[in-house]
């Protein structure tokens, strides 16, 4: 399993630079991977391409890029484009966002998600391949076609948190990004459906992206309430929430990796052992430990 971190979370407002910084010294520790949120401040892609021509070695990923207010054919353009810059290290992060946010805040229209999707990944891997795309369906109708020379189709990660989700993703897309999905989610729900699926449909085996609250400290107690303070908003939020219902955890620090050195290395440990390919680190932003956990992780990496 390889070890990732999170290079920003919604609420912190570092700018392409620090971004930048942050992945440099992610590489330098010893990182496998570095991921960042496109949420209201920098264009993760773009952001992420600049970040490609600082660092030579470590995967730069999307975790996600909403799929509603791009066209795909944009997307694909976007994605090779940063292909190309990182030197074809990119892990092409994508979801559905919110209902909130989709038809809440920008006016679209969220009432056929699944579709949405099934007909998105259709058009979109096949950009991404350089392919001619001739598509015409419920929602989308494309002729096209994207290249970007010396650019390799990066892998797709769908933010496929639900059964039907996890299922569609499993015949269309190359794995799954998970977040307030803890270990008994991942085990009987996450895991299976998606893996059932792809074998199923002859692809190969999904990756599997965790990305989990991690905090190193000797207060568990202390560790949980702030893992709750900080990540407060993820258990109210409607997907989020059924996540956490669906593997019974009631917060999100019972999702979370707390405690010790010996704990968090048992925590990765856990994860592995369920299936997951990549685990990607959040650390509570200012919390007391936030640096001895980033040096945990690193030497775990």
């Amino acid at each position: 399993m390889r070890v990732g971190i999170m290079l920003t979370m919604p609420g912190d407002p570092a700018a392409t630079g620090e971004i930048t910084a942050r992945a440099v010294r992610a590489e330098q520790a010893g990182y496998a991977s570095a991921w960042l949120p496109q949420v209201a401040t920098v264009d993760a892609l773009m952001a992420l391409a600049v970040a490609g021509a600082a660092t030579r070695r470590i995967e730069l990923g999307t975790a996600v890029v909403p799929t509603y207010p791009r066209h795909p054919t944009v997307l694909a353009s976007q994605a090779l484009t940063a292909q190309d810059a990182t030197g074809n290290r990119l892990a092409l992060g994508i979801g559905l966002s919110h209902q909130m946010m989709i038809e809440g805040s920008l006016g679209l229209d969220y009432s056929k998600p699944i579709p949405h999707m099934r007909e998105y990944l259709t058009i979109l891997n096949g950009l991404l391949a350089g392919e001619p795309v001739r598509f015409s369906g419920e929602l989308f109708k494309v002729n096209a076609q994207v290249r970007v020379s010396g650019a390799k189709k990066p892998p797709v990660l769908v933010a496929a948190l639900g059964p039907d989700m996890l299922r569609l993703c499993g015949r269309l897309a190359d794995g799954t990004i998970t977040w307030m999905g803890g270990i008994d989610y991942l085990r009987t729900v996450a895991v299976p459906t998606m893996s059932a699926a792809a074998a199923k449909a002859g692809r190969p085996a999904p990756r599997f992206v965790a990305m989990v609250p991690v905090l190193l400290t000797d207060d568990v107690d202390a560790g949980r309430e702030t893992v709750n303070r900080v990540f407060q908003a993820y258990g109210q939020i409607p997907s989020y929430r059924a996540t956490l219902d669906r593997g019974g955890a009631a917060t999100p620090a019972d999702v979370a990796v707390i405690g010790d050195r010996s704990a968090v290395s048992a925590g990765l440990k856990a994860f592995e052992a369920v299936g997951v390919t990549d685990f990607v680190a959040a650390i509570p932003a200012g919390a007391p430990g936030e640096q001895a956990t980033y040096e945990a992780l690193a030497t775990l990496a």
